[in-house]
């Protein structure tokens, strides 16, 4: 308990015991009571607490690994056809180019 033996608690009620006189007894009692109640209280509200941030985690992890899926699958969708679009400027680059130089070259015959 709180990382005291029962051994030191013991001796820790002892010397209580020995130096307190009888008639503040109750008082102490009193005392001790309320402050059991109160550490019971806040150790329930954080027990409390910790429970609901891990249940809102919980339910907030689906959200996130939908957003996170989607959105690489937007970005992959996105970045297809820009790949795609370059790969077919540079092919039709090429191929027009020759047709430029050969109808030049027609013209400048005729």
């Amino acid at each position: 308990m709180f990382g005291i033996s029962w051994a030191e608690f013991l001796v820790i009620l002892l010397v209580g015991v020995l130096v307190i006189p009888a008639r503040m007894w109750p008082d102490v009692a009193r005392f001790l009571a309320n402050v059991v109640t109160f550490v019971r209280k806040i150790i329930w509200k954080i027990t409390d607490a910790s429970e609901q941030i891990k249940q809102q985690i919980d339910l907030e992890k689906p959200i996130d690994d939908l957003i996170r899926t989607t959105t690489s699958d937007m970005l992959d969708e996105i970045s297809e056809p820009l790949r795609t679009v370059k790969k077919q400027v540079g092919r039709r680059a090429r191929p027009s180019a020759g047709k430029n130089v050969g109808t030049k070259t027609q013209r400048g015959k005729k």
